[in-house]
């Protein structure tokens, strides 16, 4: 199963740059990278990164991040995702654009 990560223009490049992170701010401080399923990440887009342009959407494979990935609830009591490790260049299966349109973002078609 996919599930996915939303990184700002500088996460996404520092990333790149180092071939790993500890995630973006809120991951750090909450002590784990936030992920979401295709299911959950409109949701996440609209409530953390409302009106943000320059993100990116990486997918990684939830069954190859092996134990380090907790699923644990969250908002609304769904699960949801959680690495307990660096994420590495190398866990991404694929990174595409999220643009904004209409003031919503516009994630690609081929999501689970």
């Amino acid at each position: 199963m996919l599930i996915y990560k939303i990184f700002r223009a500088d996460e996404w490049a520092a990333l790149q740059a180092a071939g790993e992170t500890d995630g973006a701010p809120i991951d750090v401080s909450d002590g784990f990278v936030h992920f979401s399923t295709a299911e959950q990440a409109a949701e996440t887009a609209a409530k953390h990164f409302a009106n943000a342009e320059g993100l990116t959407l990486l997918a990684c494979d939830a069954d190859a991040l092996g134990e380090a990935l907790k699923w644990e609830v969250s908002r609304g009591g769904a699960l949801f995702p959680h690495l307990y490790r660096k994420l590495h260049m190398t866990d991404v299966l694929w990174a595409k654009p999220l643009p904004l349109a209409d003031g919503a973002h516009q994630f690609p078609e081929d999501m689970e």
